[in-house]
């Protein structure tokens, strides 16, 4: 048989691994709806034309169509284009059932997306994304730009006890640049807003070319948009350093008061995790107010693993505007990372927590009521695929990292710690497994 080419780019985790995607996700799940808010899952599609109405993606998308319609035009509103991100489907989400929502609307999301990216350390094709968004009907209060990276940090400071490192969330505020930019005298907000989103990728020098050989902007503009982004920090000293460019508008100063009252409200609830870095920028064009970039502590070199942003205009019916705040974490290259570095296992790969050894296969139905007896309490359970000698059987369990196997007799049932080599009568009605070895857990394996 021919040997089968990996296909890169779209992850398969072992089942070790894939415990600990699950507690990565279980965790996740858990602190979104401790703040209020519900699931909703949307298609896997949408028309190929509000995909790329959306920011710089056209490279990005990958097409669907049938195999039949070889020769059927693929344009127009029949082209549909898998999702590359949560947000775009969310906002026609809220467009269809806008009239059985009710507005402040909170939801979180946890589902694949495709993106036709390079494949690299981090990077897929095909991920898992896990989004939480605040949307509101004409209006949305600032303080919602407020909760939802507080709601992230929560997140991220659960997800410690499964291995992963600290994390910084990045912030900055689009009015800033955008006043900043217009003050300076430059036409092309957006264009700039994206050169400076490719800032880690290009270099200063390679940001400096762009600017002026792509953005329109002057030499001294450009280097006055470079050292807007190079200022950070965590308190009222990054609204100083901003003015003390020289460059003034009343947009700017919107900016810098609602990415200052972030600044605060972080210190007090999570002093240390957010930082205010002007550098940040999102190449998306829908956003319009703070945005949000995250990054592990020590692996800076992984990128952002989740980042988001306010938007008024991305879901308007023509009459109603829906604006939201939200932000999305990559799962997919949290987990590659944990993995990769072996920063946290799963005590066992598999959920079974015992195997009943069958003595012949006259005798399977006795074996298999102990398991139906233990599943009904709780207990992962499984039979010994073949009725062998005992000490096959437990070494099969041993090769599962099953922990006990039961030995049912007519006389009275035993089960054998196979770590310890301790066996001990038991019933089925009544015997259970310490609690740390009911269910397979995620442990860090440093620290």
């Amino acid at each position: 048989m021919a040997r089968i080419a990996p296909l890169s780019g779209f992850p398969e985790w072992l089942p070790a691994g894939r415990i600990v995607e699950t507690s990565i996700l279980d965790q996740v799940r858990r602190v979104f709806e401790l703040h209020g808010f519900a699931e909703i899952e949307t298609r896997a599609v949408e028309p190929l034309e509000r995909l790329l109405s959306k920011g710089e993606t056209s490279q990005e998308v990958y097409l669907l169509r049938r195999l039949q319609a070889e020769g059927e035009e693929q344009t127009g509103s029949r082209s549909l284009g898998l999702h590359f991100d949560l947000t775009v489907p969310f906002a026609r989400y809220v467009l269809e059932n806008a009239g059985h929502l009710v507005f402040p609307f909170k939801r979180y999301q946890i589902q694949k997306v495709w993106r036709g990216e390079r494949p690299q350390d981090g990077r897929f094709r095909e991920f898992t994304q896990a989004d939480i968004d605040v949307v509101g009907s004409g209006t949305l209060p600032f303080h919602y730009e407020v909760e939802v990276p507080l709601v992230i940090a929560e997140v991220f400071q659960a997800l410690t006890s499964l291995g992963l490192p600290p994390v910084r969330i990045l912030v900055n505020n689009r009015k800033v640049a955008q006043g900043f930019y217009e003050g300076l005298g430059i036409a092309d907000v957006e264009g700039v807003l994206r050169t400076i989103d490719k800032l880690d990728k290009i270099g200063a020098d390679g940001v400096l070319e762009v600017l002026q050989r792509d953005n329109g902007a002057t030499a001294q503009q450009a280097q006055a948009c470079l050292d807007l982004a190079s200022i950070s920090g965590t308190d009222h000293q990054v609204a100083d350093r901003v003015r003390a460019l020289g460059v003034t508008s009343d947009l700017l100063e919107e900016g810098l008061a609602e990415l200052m009252a972030l600044v605060d409200a972080a210190k007090k609830r999570l002093p240390g995790v957010l930082v205010a870095d002007l550098r940040i920028a999102r190449g998306l064009d829908y956003y319009t107010g703070t945005v949000y970039e995250t990054i592990l502590v020590g692996h800076e070199s992984l990128g952002s693993i989740c980042s988001g942003g306010r938007y008024d205009s991305l879901a308007s019916d023509g009459t109603t505007s829906y604006p939201g705040v939200g932000l999305s974490i990559g799962v997919s290259r949290v987990v590659s990372r944990i993995l990769a570095e072996n920063l946290a296992q799963a005590t066992r790969p598999v959920p079974t927590a015992v195997l009943v050894a069958v003595a012949d296969e006259d005798h399977r139905d006795r074996s298999n009521d102990v398991a139906t007896t233990l599943r009904s309490r709780g207990i992962p359970t499984d039979v010994a695929p073949t009725a062998a000698k005992f000490g096959k059987q437990i070494r099969f369990a041993d090769r599962r990292s099953i922990p006990y196997v039961w030995f049912p007799t007519e006389s009275g049932h035993e089960v054998k710690d196979i770590r310890s080599g301790e066996q001990v009568p038991a019933e089925p009605a009544t015997w259970s497994p310490p609690a740390e070895d009911l269910w397979p857990r995620v442990v860090p394996t440093r620290g």
